[in-house]
């Protein structure tokens, strides 16, 4: 019975091992929690059966009277699963920050001589993403609703990854299986597109493919794309896996490798595996040979992870706790922006009490992690979010997390507006260093008026300005409008002229009727918007 036991108890814990091993498909790797799991699972299996057909041979020996030699205590497995649980633990605190702050703060490099006005470009309006995720998927949803011969078998994925696709900011999609019946249908023939939708204009489009697409996340079996890739690398950690387009606009999967200290700790990336979802071909590249048409190499939750990091341990880990000199933290959101055929990720930083003012921002590119920390100080975004919300309070809209551009060398925030279908109505230009200065302007007038609207209000003078005249003041009165002065007048041809303080704080307070000015201006219109007066 000992023998028949054993042999049993190692049939159906190697056939549990394989048939869990399949399904899970946990990475062969001793720094990889779900590895553990996965042994101490096995452990606990073969203890179990183990035991109890030991103590089956212990009831027949008491009935029998049957001495046999000496049994192996199997109960041992239950004792060394806590140990090795317990060894993991100690050895995870050793490398914890408590004593490797500093190899903490280090994980990445920020540059903290950045120079906003000179890094970042003046923001170009025809290449700026105005769309975020939520209006990017009703988007797609639309036209996927409009193929009736695919809206059936195929769902959109929920992927929408941001990517820099010939100079064009996109976000990128693939279809998927619509179930279980609809992948044994559909699956010899793959999913036959991917859906893109231009961050810019908001046209989407649905991209047909010749030959479908064989491995998605929701294919099944071997046609599983998360079981093919680890199936293929055994020992890579995989973490985040991205659908993103080459510049031909073939697809592919990108399925950033990672490696951990201890077990599960401080993970950093190593490198991509670049997946063929049609044919299935696959070849890993390090970070430092990653092909530039790929944006995305590093997940933002572990830029976010390392920033924070850096600002925490730089004095040490009891500073980090006790007096927090000169500790700081990245805000509560991000986004994107796009420059130079890559994507990058920023965030404010913030002191560690949480208020509601950064001391600066950071940009990381995603592909190959360079960070620059640029020191302005100003406007928390979600404050910055309120602050155009509260300009149209009675409208009940809701604020986009903002982008950050460089509008006429100053670094801003500008957030769309959003009624309760997720249409875009108005658009906000809020100053960064001071969130109060904010205008908001009807979407139906376009970006560039929105931006023209705003650096009139702030008095600054637009790249567009060509137009300028001498004009006569006529009729010359004051207007204060939420807190601001603004000059109204007409001249000799009774065309009227608005000018705001800002323009000129020294010289408008003492124009008068009879006054000849030279004034700079964007267009005609029955109110002309004075950017500068000579």
């Amino acid at each position: 019975m000992k023998k028949s036991g054993t042999f049993i108890s190692v049939i159906v814990t190697l056939i549990y091992s394989l048939v869990v091993y399949y399904l899970l498909y946990p990475a062969i790797n001793i720094h990889n929690i779900g590895f553990w799991i996965f042994i101490f699972s096995i452990m606990l299996l073969f203890g179990i059966l183990m035991s109890f057909f030991s103590l089956g041979i212990a009831v027949s020996e008491l009935f029998t009277g049957i001495k046999r030699r000496k049994r192996i205590g199997y109960y041992k497995i239950f004792i060394v699963i806590p140990i090795i649980v317990l060894l993991i633990i100690f050895i995870n605190i050793i490398l914890s920050p408590v004593f490797n702050a500093k190899t903490y703060y280090k994980r990445i490099t920020v540059d903290e001589t950045g120079n906003f006005t000179t890094d970042v470009k003046e923001v170009d309006f025809n290449k700026l993403p105005l769309l975020d995720r939520d209006s990017s998927e009703k988007l797609g949803d639309r036209v996927m609703g409009q193929m009736s011969e695919l809206v059936s078998q195929f769902d959109v994925s929920d992927k929408y990854t941001q990517i820099n696709y010939n100079n064009e900011i996109i976000r990128v999609t693939p279809l998927e299986y619509n179930g279980t019946i609809k992948w044994l249908t559909n699956r010899n023939k793959g999913i036959k597109g991917y859906i893109t939708v231009n961050s810019t204009t908001g046209k989407a489009k649905l991209i047909k493919l010749d030959k479908g697409m064989k491995y998605a996340p929701s294919g099944l079996f071997n046609e599983n794309l998360y079981r093919k890739l680890q199936l293929k690398y055994p020992t890579f950690n995989f973490e985040s896996v991205n659908f993103e387009i080459d510049n031909e606009g073939n697809p592919y999967w990108i399925a950033s490798v990672v490696k951990y200290v201890g077990v599960g700790l401080r993970r950093e990336v190593t490198g991509v595996v670049i997946f063929n979802p049609i044919n299935g071909k696959s070849k890993y590249y390090k970070v430092k040979d990653v092909p530039s048409w790929v944006d995305h190499v590093y997940e933002a939750d572990l830029i976010l992870e390392q920033v924070n990091d850096w600002g925490k341990y730089k004095k040490g880990y009891i500073n980090s706790l006790i007096s927090q000199k000169g500790v700081v933290s990245t805000t509560r959101g991000y986004n994107y922006l796009a420059q130079d055929d890559d994507v990058y990720l920023y965030t404010g930083i913030t002191s560690v009490i949480g208020d509601e003012s950064n001391i600066g921002f950071i940009l990381t590119n995603m592909r190959t992690k360079d960070t620059k920390f640029y020191s302005v100080a100003g406007a928390e975004e979600y404050s910055a979010m309120e602050s155009a919300k509260g300009q149209v309070q009675q409208m009940n809209y809701t604020s986009t997390f903002p982008l950050l551009i460089n509008l006429n060398g100053r670094p801003t925030y500008l957030v769309s507006l959003k009624d309760n279908a997720g249409l875009v109505k108005m658009y906000a230009f809020v100053d960064v260093e001071d969130y109060q200065k904010v205008v908001v302007t009807d979407s139906s007038k376009g970006i560039v008026k929105a931006s023209e609207a705003y650096l009139n209000d702030m008095g600054e003078v637009t790249e567009g300005v060509k137009l300028e005249k001498d004009v006569v003041v006529n009729n010359l009165t004051t207007v204060n409008i939420d807190g601001n002065t603004y000059y109204y007048f007409m001249d000799d041809n009774e065309q009227r002229y608005k000018v705001s303080i800002k323009v000129d704080k020294n010289n408008l307070p003492f124009i008068k009727d009879g006054d000849i000015l030279h004034i700079k201006y964007n267009n005609e219109g029955n109110v002309i918007t004075i950017v500068e007066i000579n």
